[in-house]
């Protein structure tokens, strides 16, 4: 029974432990909630123009110069750039992305992919380590971007996959990512990049050619736009993940906090059980002695 004891109060130690660094990582993970979520609070409505700008442009206007990024050819080459976090610890969130990448592959490029034609640049360590493991095609050049993020780094990604898709080494360029909803909540999504998708007409309404006045010329202004839009895009992207990343961690270390509350409630029961049972143990046999020696 003593025994029993110790290892009970060795166990009671150990989550008292345990649950001392899930507060602890929650709190880290609720002040970087507190920036991310701001930062793509502020960056969301201003993308969220440009990609509408963007689209219009592209939807009024014929194919000619400067519109190269939204040349729509059959997708027989596809890239996928599937933006994770770098640690785990964040619940189920690296899974998610990672199972909508593998449901992605299977889904719509499942041809493609058994040509090996099917490639993903990856955004963070985990769904680099999870998809290589898994034995698909990813290229690690872009991985360790949130130990740096700056939109200077993430631009360098839109680039590299604009050039990609101009000199045709793929038909088609599409983000994989959670988007950020709030700290409870993400939405995990598939994100056409390239060919640079056109204006979807509004259900009821009559669709109406937009009419823009392009200064200087159409092709020029065009040229310049695209590019600065799409790094835009890209980094609104990321930084839903980034923000997701937090939240999802954050939510995860409080439900460990809570189990790990649960857990010492059990223990300090099971703990009281056995004390009592000892001591009435011993009273029995003290009495018991006591007895044997009156008589």
């Amino acid at each position: 029974m003593p025994g029993q004891l110790k290892e009970v109060r060795t166990r009671i130690k150990s989550v008292q432990s345990t649950q001392q660094i899930t507060k602890a990582m929650k709190m880290v993970s609720a002040a970087k909630l507190r920036r991310a979520q701001d930062a793509i609070l502020q960056m969301r409505p201003y993308a969220g123009k440009l990609q509408e700008m963007l689209s219009n442009i592209v939807s009024s206007s014929d194919s000619g110069a400067g519109m190269s990024l939204a040349a729509e050819r059959p997708i027989e080459k596809v890239l996928l750039i599937v933006i994770t976090s770098d640690r785990g610890l964040a619940g189920a969130y690296n899974a998610n992305v990672v199972k909508l990448a593998k449901a992605t592959i299977a889904e719509k490029y499942a041809a493609a992919h058994q040509k090996g034609n099917v490639h993903i640049w990856n955004i963070g360590k985990k769904g680099y380590e999870s998809l290589t493991k898994s034995g698909f095609p990813t290229d690690a050049r872009f991985k360790d971007i949130f130990l740096n993020l700056t939109f200077e780094n993430v631009q360098q990604v839109a680039q590299a996959a604009m050039k990609a898709f101009e000199n045709k080494e793929y038909d088609v360029v599409e983000l994989i990512y959670s988007q950020f909803k709030n700290a409870a909540t993400q939405r995990f999504e598939v994100e056409r990049f390239l060919p640079i998708p056109k204006a979807q007409p509004i259900a009821g309404k009559a669709q109406t050619k937009s009419d823009f006045i392009f200064d200087p010329n159409r092709d020029q202004l065009v040229a310049e736009l695209m590019p600065k839009i799409l790094n835009t895009q890209l980094f609104k992207a990321v930084l839903d993940a980034n923000a997701s990343e937090h939240g999802a961690r954050m939510t995860a270390m409080d439900k460990a906090s809570e189990n790990a509350n649960e857990m010492l409630r059990a223990l300090k029961i099971s703990y009281n059980r056995a004390r009592q049972a000892t001591i009435t143990t011993e009273l029995t046999e003290i009495v018991s002695g006591a007895a044997a020696l009156q008589g």
